[in-house]
């Protein structure tokens, strides 16, 4: 009996919502994170779950219904060889779907479609941080930080750090000229 297994059609024709699908479950297992509206995250995140309960399968059979699904051999590897070892020991529930509030050019609610895998997530925002270089009209700290240690130092912080020097030279012999405890002279 296939009573209510419709599922939502997304005002779009069954090819362009099948296309749909696959762009947004390959996008969550490369990305680890999608941001999209609550009804597309409600319908990708089962088949979202299926591929990924075929990445823990791992055999051939898996892979190539995998690849029939998401039409990326690079995504099918990542899923293969990163993602679905993560979930190698839970038994489902891979997704979560995380509401943000509207957007704000249709007020329509938008949800984060993310693995549940914590580690994974986070991986991933290191990794587009640093492949992403922030471009800055001044110059790096560190190099500011290594020419402030050639340049000469003023008058003043040389008074203070001659200061400093005396007062540790004037501790240390009163420390020496005291015999330690516990010890003889004889």
């Amino acid at each position: 009996m296939r009573h209510a297994k419709t599922g939502k059609k997304l005002g779009r024709d069954s090819a362009h919502r099948k296309a749909l699908y696959a762009n947004l479950a390959g996008a969550l297992i490369e990305h680890g994170r999608i941001k999209t509206t609550v009804t597309k995250a409600k319908a990708v995140k089962p088949l979202a779950e299926q591929m990924i309960t075929l990445g823990r399968r791992g055999d051939l059979h898996a892979r190539r219904q995998a690849t029939a699904v998401l039409r990326s051999r690079d995504v099918v590897h990542k899923l293969f060889a990163e993602v679905a070892p993560l979930f190698k020991d839970r038994p489902g529930g891979y997704t979560r779907i995380v509401k943000i509030g509207p957007r704000a050019g249709d007020a329509a609610e938008m949800a984060y479609l993310e693995l549940v895998a914590e580690e994974y997530v986070a991986k991933e925002r290191e990794a587009r941080a640093t492949a992403v270089p922030v471009v800055d009209d001044e110059p790096e700290t560190e190099v500011e930080d290594e020419a402030a240690a050639d340049e000469p130092v003023s008058e003043a912080e040389e008074a203070d750090e001659a200061e400093v020097e005396e007062d540790a030279a004037e501790e240390e012999p009163a420390a020496e000229d005291e015999p330690a405890e516990g010890s003889s002279t004889t």
